[in-house]
């Protein structure tokens, strides 16, 4: 019949695409909908419209990267790795580089001609792809899957869920897949904002934009939390912070926020050095450069601005020199070096995130073959389900793994 397929795919991000190009590899005869007029909008954003596919770890360090959930995208990683992921674009077209070591681009740093060389995939595959369709219903008469949209009706007998998350609602999501899921009896984890700029209460920082820190390190300030810390590349803005470190620690502080008003933190801007080791630098700084003000000797350590603005926050004049503070203020200066103060008070929530902390249970999930434990013919990839990684390809190498596992275990 007209309307009967092997499979219908929903979702055209780069778990669907890769699922149905899994698919299809074996004639099967598989539908791909995307509620969006074009596919792969979220893909086409990645990177700042770079395209970061994946890096340079070994499979035991990418895995590792996942936390407590990481065990659970080995097997999809073992189908489809890294270089099987860049073999793959190598053979529709699209060379790779990994110009820093480790994170892998397309060669050009573009994600066009990914989305071109997939637009061609599919094609070649024989994929019938529709856009703009928006899903009412999907159940389950009897042996086939009755996916009812707008206009008709399509059946198949399996159903691959690749909906993402609830991040960037402007490119598609609206946490379609939650819902269609949880019809299946499906649960879902509690979902939070993560990949994001963070807001604080702090804001004299903002005239520090052009600064970038290196290597800062990150801890919550809360007993309950304090093993969560994290190290990477800081960046001022005028209502907070961003930069790498804080897209990776968002996913820790959203839930946490979702149960404070505030979450304070402590952030070393130079790499973890102790009062002790600060003092001593600041002395030798001094024998070497006597004449030199408190600005100049904090120079030494810190971008100009960052180190005007730890003198504001101390209340000492730039202009004094370290023997003329006052005693309790250079006690004072020394610990916020050691550890500046921040306070988190909220983000832009999904708004702005990049990926979503949560999503469907992973133990209703078979890691082998994302197919669900609950339903024959159901299978999950990507975003929509409860794995989520840090900034550096992680996020889309899990998702053309899981979209490839998902379709290649119904050839």
């Amino acid at each position: 019949m007209k309307n009967i397929y092997d499979c219908v795919v929903v979702g055209a991000g780069a778990a669907g695409i890769m699922a149905s190009i899994s698919c299809a590899k074996n004639n099967n005869r598989v539908l791909l909908l995307e509620k969006l007029p074009k596919i792969a909008s979220k893909l086409k954003a990645t990177g700042g419209g770079k395209c970061n596919l994946t890096n340079t770890l070994s499979q035991d360090e990418f895995v590792a990267k996942f936390g407590k959930n990481g065990r659970f995208i080995q097997s999809a990683l073992d189908e489809f790795s890294q270089k099987d992921l860049q073999d793959f674009f190598a053979s529709i077209g699209v060379e790779t580089i990994a110009r820093d070591g480790f994170r892998i681009f397309p060669i050009n740093h573009s994600s066009t001609i990914i989305l071109e060389a997939l637009s061609k995939e599919l094609e070649n595959q024989k994929v019938e792809v529709k856009t703009s369709i928006e899903i009412l219903e999907i159940k389950k008469d009897e042996e086939l899957f009755e996916v009812k949209t707008l206009n008709e009706t399509f059946r198949a007998k399996n159903i691959i869920i690749a909906t993402g998350g609830l991040g960037y609602p402007t490119l598609g999501a609206t946490g379609d897949g939650y819902k269609f899921a949880s019809n299946f009896s499906h649960t879902i984890t509690q979902t939070h904002p993560a990949m994001m700029p963070l807001f604080t209460k702090e804001k004299n920082f903002a005239s520090c934009k052009a600064d970038t820190i290196s290597k800062a390190i990150l801890k919550v300030n809360i007993p309950k939390y304090k093993n969560l810390k994290l190290v990477g590349d800081l960046i001022f803005t005028a209502q907070g912070l961003r930069g790498p470190v804080i897209l990776d620690f968002a996913r820790e502080i959203t839930p946490i926020l979702a149960k404070f008003d505030e979450v304070p933190l402590l952030i070393s801007f130079l790499k973890g050095k102790n009062e002790e080791e600060i003092y001593k630098h600041l002395k030798d700084e001094i024998v070497k450069n006597p004449q030199n003000n408190i600005l100049q000797n904090l120079e030494t350590l810190l971008a100009s601005s960052v180190a005007n603005e730890i003198l504001n926050i101390c209340q000492i004049d730039s202009h004094l020199r370290f023997k003329q503070i006052e005693g309790f203020k250079r006690e004072k200066l020394i610990k916020t070096l050691s550890w500046t103060p921040f306070t988190i008070i909220g983000h832009d929530g999904f708004k702005q995130a990049m990926i979503t902390r949560g999503g469907i249970n992973l133990k209703e999930i078979d890691s082998k073959t994302m197919q669900s434990r609950l339903i024959d013919g159901l299978y999950f990839c990507g975003e929509v389900v409860d794995i989520d990684g840090p900034c550096g390809g992680y996020n889309l190498q899990w998702s053309f793994s899981s979209g490839y596992l998902a379709g290649k275990l119904l050839n």
